[in-house]
């Protein structure tokens, strides 16, 4: 049974640097041979140092993280990591911050992310619903053929959201939203992250 610790800072250039997070992971036994540290946003796909840390897990170890804004991209990613972690029979323990009181290997632990999972749950509904109604009032203002309309905030917002949703049809979002596939990648990932474009946009709103 080993502890393995996981950092991460937002940037890449120095600026910010895991000394805070690696003096705390190690004061609470993480080996120094045992940290993995990714410089990436926290709504970042690309964490390869993440995924390696993942999959070095085994059965009896436990994962420690500084914060829990550390180690997931949003809720509903936090909560699929710790399902995974616990299905494998691998905890997860959080030093400070507001999930503090997380530590999978204990029960009240277990309750609290249980809370978490509750949550998650209760905003997938909620991002359902908003994603419904939003189809639906694009529905009722009726669309003609003719040249696509272009991206917009909140046609942006409504693509995030119906991105992350499994039983989402891609051909039939373009066609309520009234754009192109092509803009609609331009915009949105296929999991509902921001790109650049709709980055640019939501900041420009």
């Amino acid at each position: 049974m080993a502890l393995i610790g996981y950092m991460r800072v937002s940037k890449s250039d120095g600026s910010q640097t895991t000394d805070l997070q690696r003096d705390a992971l190690i004061a609470a036994g993480v080996d120094p041979g045992h940290l993995y540290e990714d410089k990436a946003s926290g709504k970042s796909e690309d964490r390869p140092h993440l995924e390696a840390c993942l999959k070095a897990l085994r059965s009896g170890d436990t994962l420690l993280v500084w914060k829990l804004d550390r180690l997931g991209r949003n809720l509903r990613h936090l909560v699929n990591i710790v399902h995974d972690l616990t299905a494998r029979e691998v905890g997860l323990k959080v030093l400070t911050g507001q999930g503090a009181a997380i530590d999978t290997t204990s029960a009240q632990g277990k309750l609290v992310f249980g809370i978490f999972a509750a949550l998650a749950e209760f905003e997938r509904e909620l991002i359902s619903e908003r994603t419904k109604a939003g189809l639906e009032s694009a529905r009722a203002r009726g669309r003609k053929g003719g040249r696509p309309f272009k991206m917009t905030p909140a046609k942006v917002r409504l693509a995030m959201a119906s991105m992350g949703q499994p039983e989402t049809s891609v051909a039939a979002l373009c066609q309520e939203l009234g754009i192109t596939r092509q803009t609609l990648y331009r915009h949105v990932s296929p999991t509902g992250e921001l790109r650049e474009d709709g980055r640019k946009l939501l900041a420009g709103s």
